[in-house]
């Protein structure tokens, strides 16, 4: 099995890049991809705990935003962890997170819940980057929702009252830096319409001349229909299909390995990047 999409405590997972590692040994997949949010820093840990069969394929979901102001997620893998552009970059959108989760605490309390930037520092991590699940994991804490998908379905989708837009780069920005770092670039979940705005058809061609070279298309925020049109994308624009689990631990539901991405189609990304820098043991 192939997962190219898991995150871990250096974002918004819950499990240390080592913990992450061993599970994947134990489920006997054969290659795991970890892409935390905007952040390489789980990528030491993870290649030190790494034995056996298992091969890892390191990277950075990337948080975008189109011009008329979408979120995208980019997947950006087998890049090279010293670029500086792309480490800038990376290093630029984490230091916007924290004014954005300001704002969102200030929407929220001007509603009277009582929540506060220590309440979300004390729920995340050390060494994470802050993410609106932090802020959920606090609202829990606090006692204001039951769980984090109860915060995300309730107060913390893209259409919510209380969503605060970022600073990111565009897209079609992400996939010409994580080329130009030597990568490959995959749109994480770009139909999944219960998050709120998503991409149109049409919008994929510029993605293309960009670079993009595939679309993650089996995901559990993705219904079957939703699937289908995207297979139909990626076939018409010679794109590879992965499937992924977006496993966050116990942060969601999603279980490590649900969805995989076929031998056939990872090779074929794989030898897409400008050098091979899949990790062995």
């Amino acid at each position: 099995m192939i997962d190219l999409h898991t995150h871990t405590t250096c974002s918004d997972g819950t499990d240390r890049p080592r913990d992450l590692v061993n599970k994947a040994i134990v489920q006997g997949l054969e290659v795991l991809g970890i892409s935390d949010h905007d952040t390489t820093s789980g990528w030491e840990e993870a290649t030190q705990t790494l034995r056996g069969s298992l091969k890892l394929a390191l990277g950075a979901e990337i948080s975008c935003l189109t011009t008329d102001g979408v979120s995208v997620h980019m997947l950006g893998m087998l890049f090279d962890p010293n670029h500086e552009e792309m480490q800038q970059v990376l290093e630029e959108t984490r230091d916007g997170r924290l004014p954005r989760m300001r704002k969102i605490i200030e929407k929220m309390r001007a509603e009277g819940m009582d929540i506060s930037i220590e309440d979300v520092e004390k729920a995340m991590p050390v060494g994470a980057t802050m993410g609106r699940p932090h802020l959920a994991d606090a609202l829990v804490a606090k006692k204001i929702v039951k769980s984090r998908d109860e915060a995300f379905i309730d107060l913390l989708h893209n259409d919510s009252r209380f969503y605060v837009s970022h600073a990111a780069p565009t897209p079609v920005e992400a996939i010409a830096l994580i080329r130009r770092a030597g990568g490959v670039a995959v749109i994480a979940h770009p139909f999944a319409s219960h998050r709120g705005q998503i991409l149109k058809p049409d919008d994929f061609a510029d993605l293309v001349a960009a670079g993009l070279n595939g679309i993650e298309v089996d995901h559990r925020d993705q219904n079957p229909d939703e699937r289908a049109m995207l297979r139909v994308i990626a076939q018409e624009l010679d794109l590879v299909v992965t499937g992924s689990s977006d496993y966050h631990g116990t942060g969601k539901m999603n279980l490590l390995a649900e969805n995989h991405t076929s031998r056939e189609q990872w090779q074929k990304l794989e030898s897409q990047a400008d050098a091979r820098r899949v990790v062995n043991a």
